[in-house]
């Protein structure tokens, strides 16, 4: 298999952080895989480093002629203003007609295409890049963290996208159902080293669990059966009679080695807050209308949440979940109706944009002193910070240091420092690696308070939801079914689009091949005729031949040839009657 993309002897050093180590892996022509690792690794990096935006300190990156790599973008390429299929036109620099046909492939049609961008939710400017990325006509493509802030149906879209595109493609993203779905090899950045694996995430996931107990039953033998043979030679070494069979055991002994077993890197490990199980109703909204001012989202919500469920709030980008969060915990005051917590419910938040609003100036520890409940002590709070692998001097740490996912940790660290019943959790996957999203799955399982949350990371919430509130069409509607049910019906909603294109297509390609065969039949007469025009004549001439001899010998070859030559044409013209009812 031709090697498009190839990373030989890479090294990237950030500061006293070493990133990538003498690293060397060859991508594949036509593979899609997945990457991964955690939060800080270099996986970004490295994709940078891919396109050209940046330099390795040592090692190269080997391109193949072939290769038409094809970037989606996390920044917006657009100008102020521009509309669908101006951007596409632009970036393209391809024709209107072109243009069009891409991009009615991501339902971007009709008065879609007219529609300024910037006025578009951040799914449609999603869907605008993957049609100009399309329209580039690439053979890979590298796409980092693609589905943050998409919602479900743009997800199952991207994922139709990359299922049927014929090229290669490298996906990093900490959502392993969108990895699961679109890739068949996994690529793993580990201390420095990558390593690509032809299994797909959880295949991978549960390769290395079984790998590292495998390794660690080996070990285990290993060590009692050179304890058994210490054991032996400590006590038979002295003695005459059993002094050879003691050496014999001693070169047995020096034959066992241990393998290298593969150590787990540190992970958050979440303590959420103690708290006792209540019963009855932790949130009532009745009534309720949301929105800005002038700028109604939704009305006529009537909800009631029991208290120890873990309810998600879903529905597409713009519809209004955050919306709902804001107003339910007196963020944004309600439009009309009512909305009440029961009592005794202590609330703890955490937006999703807060991390990029902590105080710059602040150390860690700074930060979460000024979060944690007068009942917390000084050493609880040390030990949360650890727990967070913000041990030792790392919680001296400015904040203004901090990458995205360090400081989404910090963030859920003070909202764990205060003995809260009730979280709301608006995106809290977001910035955070596969294995911390897994350890927050794991502790909300464990908490025994009511969770309210959103998030499009369908794996994580497959695993926490009960219930599901759905915001659609101006109302939220608390859906009756739970989280699997409710995505069934996305990916249905989304097969039943995707077939009407694929039967628009399919038809499309009919016209176009009942087309092409017109023009094919047409040629075909026009050979038909020339054929039997020219065998006509040929006939004529040899009639001719056969009245005018007065030879018997000639006279019969020409008799012969004139009854072949009659043959011909007519089953010349059997064959232009037959194209003539097909034109």
């Amino acid at each position: 298999m031709t090697t498009l993309l190839e990373i030989k002897g890479a090294e990237k050093r950030y500061s006293d952080q070493l990133l990538l180590d003498r690293t060397t892996v060859a991508l594949p022509q036509g593979c899609k895989i997945g990457m991964v690792g955690r939060n800080g690794a270099g996986k970004s990096t490295l994709i940078r480093a891919l396109v050209g935006e940046e330099e390795l300190d040592a090692g190269e990156v080997l391109r193949h002629p072939r290769l038409q790599l094809g970037y989606l973008r996390q920044h917006d390429p657009f100008l102020p203003g521009e509309c669908v299929l101006e951007f596409l036109m632009r970036d393209s620099e391809k024709a209107e007609w072109q243009c069009g046909e891409v991009a009615a492939e991501f339902a971007l049609s009709g008065e879609k295409l007219t529609t300024a961008i910037d006025t578009l939710s951040g799914g449609w400017q999603t869907r605008v890049k993957l049609a100009a990325l399309l329209l580039h006509q690439p053979n890979m493509l590298l796409l980092d963290e693609p589905t943050n802030f998409l919602d479900i149906r743009t997800q199952l879209l991207l994922e139709h996208f990359l299922k049927h595109f014929r090229g290669g493609c490298l996906i990093v993203s900490h959502d392993r159902s969108f990895l699961k779905a679109t890739c068949t090899h996994t690529l793993e950045l580990l201390r420095g080293k990558l390593s690509l694996f032809p299994t797909d995430i959880e295949t991978y996931v549960q390769q290395k669990q079984e790998r590292r107990e495998h390794d660690q039953r080996v070990n285990a033998a290993t060590l009692a059966k050179r304890k058994q043979l210490e054991t032996f030679i400590q006590k038979n070494r002295a003695n005459a009679n059993t002094a050879s069979q003691a050496r014999s055991k001693k070169k047995q002994l020096e034959k066992l080695n241990l393998l290298e077993e593969e150590t787990d890197e540190k992970r958050v490990r979440f303590h959420v807050p103690e708290t006792d199980l209540r019963r009855g109703t932790a949130l009532r909204c009745s009534g309720l209308a949301i929105g800005y001012e002038n700028h109604p989202v939704a009305d006529a919500i009537h909800l009631e949440i029991e208290h120890g469920q873990c309810t998600v709030v879903v529905g597409d980008n713009g519809q209004g979940k955050t919306t709902l969060l804001r107003t339910i915990v007196d963020s944004l005051p309600p439009l009309d109706g009512t909305c009440g917590w029961g009592h005794g419910c202590k609330i703890g938040i955490y937006a999703q944009h807060v991390y990029s609003t902590l105080p710059p100036e602040q150390t860690i520890f700074d930060y979460l002193d000024s979060c944690r409940g007068p009942e917390t002590s000084t050493q609880t709070l040390l030990d949360i910070a650890g727990s967070f692998l913000f041990g030792g001097s790392a919680i001296e740490k400015k904040i203004s240091v901090l990458s995205g996912g360090e400081r989404a940790r910090v963030c859920l660290a003070g909202l764990l420092l205060a003995p809260h019943n009730v979280l709301v959790l608006d995106e809290p996957g977001n910035h955070l690696d596969v294995e911390t999203v897994e350890s927050l799955a794991e502790a909300l399982i464990a908490y025994q308070g009511t969770v309210i949350l959103t998030s499009h990371d369908r794996h994580f919430v497959s695993r926490v939801a009960d219930s599901v509130i759905e915001v659609k069409d101006g109302t939220a509607t608390l859906y009756p079914a739970n989280y699997e049910a409710y995505l069934h019906r996305i990916e249905v909603e989304c097969n039943e689009v995707s077939g009407a294109e694929s039967n628009s297509k399919r038809e499309k390609g009919k016209r176009k091949e009942k087309k092409g065969r017109g023009r094919n039949v047409r040629k075909e007469l026009a050979a038909l005729e020339r054929k039997i025009n020219s065998r006509d004549n040929e006939r004529k001439v040899v009639q001719q031949r056969l009245l005018e001899t007065r030879d018997p010998l000639i006279a019969e070859k020409a008799h012969a040839e004139l009854t072949e030559l009659q043959a011909e044409i007519s089953e010349l013209e059997s064959q232009w009657l037959e194209l003539d009812q097909e034109s």
